[in-house]
């Protein structure tokens, strides 16, 4: 793949380009006015006077909060119209337990706006199709409030009595779709009542649901050159600062949020922590992607290769409604926006060569594994040798790990700098897996037919030639070399 040409001049030009819609704006978040008719309901003193007494970790973090500081109360944010689907009556106030981004809007606007569409907010409907098969077959719909939903977010519904229905809350998934019909949760990274800033930086802010098999980029920060300086100079990353810029107010370390959110240098932050990914790494097949900014406020991945939509042009969202689009932002321009925060700390050189690597690692993955394997599992079905039904088959426990899991690994630990995860917890077990497993089990399924299947998919030219030389002899198992005549 060629190198993405990076530099603020290039950028500036390509930001041009595009109507600057990225570096338009403010170059922090946005500051929320000072307008007393946001907040300060005297109602609210009520609350809190019970609240001190009932629940009175509750009241003390909101009272340590900038919220409190600014005298904004419990009535602000959770009082309701009466017509609300989730309003409910509680000492002579109608309000509603669920704070939505819809209602934190009425002041963080600006942040509403990113998150709206974005990856995080979609993390529901990502999955909505592929929880049967998993939450539903594979265990049992228990597991589904307490696990998958708890990262991914919940449909919340509302009881006839205005209560929230406990299979579907409490939730603070990212994803969560919440009774006014908004998705998402600000709760999820910045933890109510005390909504600290300082929270949401750090990683562990991510780790919840950033971790494991599939989405392994706690273990993978951790174990990186980036994670262990943050371990040891937390003190200096200004974490409770108002504003946090990357090489301004902190040079420490990165954490997620500098990378995929944080301002740096001309660059703005954003709440839409997908805007910077150029590649699509928890997918069978990683696809550069573009990113298509409609005129409702939402936001659509297409892979690269794919028909791109023009500018006014209608296209079904997600949800199977239907919106304009309003701008495309081509993979090489996520690329180069990610980049802009790698510059503020290291040199044109070595970010471009990072890049590659990177790059490099995910084109291997693709033309290696990931893409014969998969043509591989089509022919199986199409010739009937494996059932439609999901995780019915040994086989198809392997394909799923081999890309779910330990192709996410590799893909992400080349990603993050972690060559542990882009090797030994990543690529190693890809490759083990592919020859030690799933091709084996390739031919269990289809017998005879089995090696005509696997011999349209692997070539010589992408790296498997090493399986026709079985006489080949090295000393990496341990067991010497053998001598010349030596037969044993």
């Amino acid at each position: 793949m060629p190198d993405i040409p990076i530099g603020l001049m290039a950028a500036a030009r390509i930001g041009a380009a595009l109507g600057l819609f990225w570096c338009a704006g403010p170059l922090m978040a946005a500051k929320v006015p000072l307008d007393p008719s946001h907040w300060g309901n005297p109602v609210g003193e009520e609350c809190v006077n019970c609240h001190t007494k009932s629940s009175a970790g509750l009241a003390q973090e909101w009272r340590e909060s900038a919220h409190a500081k600014a005298g904004v109360n419990c009535m602000d944010c959770h009082q309701a119209e009466v017509a609300d689907p989730d309003a409910i009556k509680h000492e002579g106030q109608f309000i509603a337990t669920i704070v939505s981004p819809r209602d934190c809007a009425r002041c963080h606007e600006a942040e509403f706006r990113d998150q709206q569409g974005s990856v995080h907010a979609e993390a529901y409907s990502l999955i909505k199709d592929r929880i049967p098969a998993l939450a539903e077959n594979l265990t049992g719909m228990a597991v589904q409030a307490a696990g998958c939903d708890q990262c991914h977010g919940s449909r919340v519904k509302v009881k006839g009595d205005g209560t929230l229905d406990p299979d579907t809350w409490p939730n603070s998934g990212i994803g969560r779709i919440n009774p006014d019909g908004s998705k998402g949760s600000c709760s999820a990274c910045h933890g109510r009542h005390l909504f600290s800033k300082a929270q949401a930086r750090e990683p562990e802010a991510c780790a919840r649901c950033h971790s494991g098999p599939d989405s392994p980029d706690a273990e993978i920060f951790a174990a990186s050159k980036h994670g262990m300086i943050f371990a040891s100079q937390r003190q200096r990353m200004n974490l409770d600062a108002p504003e946090w810029v990357a090489g301004k107010d902190y040079t420490a370390a990165p954490t997620c949020a500098t990378c995929h959110m944080g301002a740096a240098g001309k660059l703005p932050s954003t709440h839409d922590v997908g805007m910077r990914n150029a590649w699509a790494l928890n997918s069978p097949v990683s696809h550069r992607q573009y990113l298509v900014l409609l005129e409702d406020g939402g936001k659509l991945e297409i892979p690269a290769g794919a028909p791109v939509p023009k500018r006014g042009e209608e296209i079904p969202k997600l949800d199977g409604s239907l919106a304009k689009v309003k701008a495309v932002v081509t993979p090489e321009r996520r690329r180069e926006v990610m980049s802009m925060v790698c510059l503020e700390c290291h040199s044109k050189a070595l970010t471009q060569g990072f890049m590659k690597q990177f790059d490099n690692v995910v084109e291997l993955f693709n033309t290696k594994f990931a893409e014969p394997a998969k043509a591989i599992m089509a022919d199986l079905y199409q010739g009937g040798y494996l059932t439609p039904l999901a995780f019915d088959e040994p086989l198809e426990f392997t394909y799923w790990e081999l890309w779910h899991d330990e192709g996410a690994r590799a893909r992400h630990g080349a990603s993050m700098a972690s060559p542990n995860h882009a090797w030994w917890e990543g690529m190693y077990l890809v490759g083990r897996n592919f020859y030690g497993r799933f091709l084996p089990q390739v031919r269990e399924e289809a017998g005879a037919e089995a090696q005509a299947i696997i011999n349209r998919h692997l070539t010589d030219e992408a790296g498997h030639g090493w399986l026709a030389h079985p006489d080949q002899v090295n000393p990496i198992l341990g067991l010497g070399q053998r001598e010349a005549g030596d037969d044993g």
